[in-house]
């Protein structure tokens, strides 16, 4: 007899582990932990792909890329979902254990940049932006006219968010900078604080109507004077025009590639291609699917 689960268990303050289980074999089971950025897509896909092969049992977390990485490492999942690249020391962990992977891209994200829906600002440039983030900008007189101190919301430094964008900015996080543990605590801060301003991935607002709300997405402009873009703006992303854009990455254990295809099949199936665009993320007409 076959038994189905359907649960979300709150996981270390983050969106939790969703889990599907029946009677399968280790042969189709996977475990899959990582990026809060790619997590309401994984369990998406997971769901409507074990629709199509109910014999498949797929058990979800998030915590961030770091975690992720850290996991597959140890033997604790099959695939990790990342928003970044493995770093150096990363591809060296893997090469002293012996551990062989194989990487897939399976979409590009954006990162949004949030504020209060009642703060008067619309768009930014990316100077302007690092300052602020970074600290040197301290109150937001000098760029909407108000005087009001600038509060951060961002992400822990396991987060590959967190990374990228300071990798993009160049910048070391200012210390008061508030360290969140995923998307929707990062919205919920700013939806409540009118001096705010946080990041987020473009797909987990633009998937939850709900996240928009009492917020507004920034357009982003690379240089002062020229043109700002939204990270909704998919003509944008497809012309890789959009500052803080991104590869969305899977790394896979290459033992357990043969378990886990069915379920990367059906990422790069039209169904899944939907899902992925439904979601918010975009597949780029010469994105390049397995590294």
């Amino acid at each position: 007899m076959r038994i189905r689960l359907n649960q979300i268990i709150p996981c270390a303050g983050l969106l939790g582990v969703f889990f599907l289980a029946s009677c399968s074999s280790g042969a189709s089971s996977i475990k899959m932990k990582g990026s809060d950025t790619e997590v309401n897509l994984a369990v998406n896909l997971a769901e409507n792909f074990t629709k199509v092969d109910p014999t498949f049992s797929i058990a979800i977390s998030g915590g961030g890329s770091g975690l992720g990485i850290t996991s597959l490492m140890n033997g604790q999942a099959d695939i990790a979902n990342s928003s970044r690249p493995l770093s150096d020391e990363e591809v060296k962990q893997f090469k002293d254990k012996d551990i062989e992977i194989k990487t897939v891209v399976f979409a590009e994200d954006a990162t949004a940049f949030i504020v209060h829906k009642d703060l008067p600002l619309e768009e930014i440039d990316v100077e302007t932006l690092g300052k602020i983030l970074s600290g040197e900008i301290r109150d937001w007189e000098s760029i909407t006219g108000k005087a009001m101190p600038i509060n951060i919301y961002g992400r822990q430094s396991s987060s590959g968010t967190h990374s990228f964008v300071k990798k993009k900015l160049k910048i070391e996080f200012s210390n008061t900078a508030k360290e969140m543990t995923g998307n929707a605590q990062i919205i919920e801060g700013v939806k409540a604080d009118k001096t705010g301003v946080g990041y987020v991935g473009a797909g987990y607002v633009a998937h939850d109507p709900s996240a928009s709300q009492n917020v507004k997405i920034l357009r982003i402009a690379p240089k002062k004077g020229e043109v700002a873009i939204s990270p909704m703006d998919q003509s944008a992303i497809n012309a890789g025009t959009y500052f803080f854009q991104r590869p969305l990455y899977q790394f896979i254990l290459a033992e357990s590639w043969e378990k886990v295809r069915k379920f990367i099949n059906y990422e790069r199936s039209p169904a899944g291609r939907q899902q992925i665009e439904d979601h918010g993320y975009y597949i780029l007409e010469n994105q390049t699917n397995e590294i």
